[in-house]
């Protein structure tokens, strides 16, 4: 299990130091709201992607803490507290990104395959004998572990917009890079897990039982991370623009269980 905790550890850090989330804070601001739009719809695609996942996973303790996960985004049953669809929108209209802006934006063909590519990498792994396993860490990492990170990313550039007196103003931002993050390793998860990465891993950790298993854990969490780095590829020229560094990126680590 070791191995699997390093081997996702420097993935994550691997897309912590992608060039355009490790210099967000220096995009012109017309590319910081372009690239916040466009990550707006992998946001939309969030809801349907566990979804599809509840149909097709198994095990039921993982079914019941995806659950948990997707009523989570709908709080509330009288229709009186936002979504966090809606939580969102009001962050972007405090960064100053208006209603018609967002009214006009619409999908890049970069970010239309990172959804399409999101949902067949969860139909995949529902065909799969060890379907489980893959919905899960799908589930975990790109929907909750990654997001964390971006959102961290992000936050380097929202603080000073969404701080008034020392008062945190986000509704949605802040809250996800906190409660979806990874806090614990798979080796040593409490009993009471208390972020959304924490909760589905203990169901992971459960089913990682040998080396085939830990290779193919390896295998989605890379697949996931291609994923999340091709979307925001599409941003590197703005990096070009405020003449800002694009680096090469570190390679990636062996797989454990290979």
């Amino acid at each position: 299990m070791h191995d699997v905790d390093q081997f996702e550890d420097a993935l994550v850090e691997r897309f912590r130091r992608h060039p355009v989330l490790a210099q967000v804070a220096g995009l012109a601001e017309a590319d910081f709201a372009e690239l916040l739009l466009q990550r707006r719809f992998l946001s939309l695609a969030f809801t349907p992607v566990y979804d599809l996942a509840i149909d097709l996973l198994q095990d039921e303790q993982g079914r019941r803490i995806a659950r948990v996960i997707l009523r989570e985004e709908y709080p509330g049953r009288s229709g009186r507290v936002p979504s966090h669809r809606e939580d969102m929108t009001e962050d972007l209209r405090r960064l100053g990104i208006g209603n018609e802006r967002i009214a006009a934006s619409r999908p890049t063909a970069a970010t239309l395959d990172a959804v399409d590519a999101t949902f067949a990498l969860v139909a995949d792994a529902g065909g799969r004998p060890d379907s489980d396993l893959r919905i899960l860490t799908v589930l975990r990492f790109w929907g909750e572990v990654l997001v964390s990170v971006e959102y961290t990313r992000l936050w380097e550039r929202m603080a000073r917009r969404l701080t008034t007196e020392g008062e945190n103003r986000s509704v949605f931002y802040h809250p996800h890079l906190l409660h979806d993050a990874k806090t614990a390793p798979l080796a040593g998860l409490s009993t009471e897990p208390g972020t959304h990465a924490d909760a589905l891993a203990a169901r992971v950790a459960a089913l990682l039982v040998d080396e085939r298993s830990a290779a193919v854990f390896a295998e989605l969490e890379e697949r996931a991370y291609r994923i999340k780095a091709g979307f925001y590829d599409q941003f590197r020229p703005a990096l070009d623009r405020a003449g800002l560094m694009d680096p090469v990126e570190p390679a990636a680590s062996a797989r454990p269980g290979s």
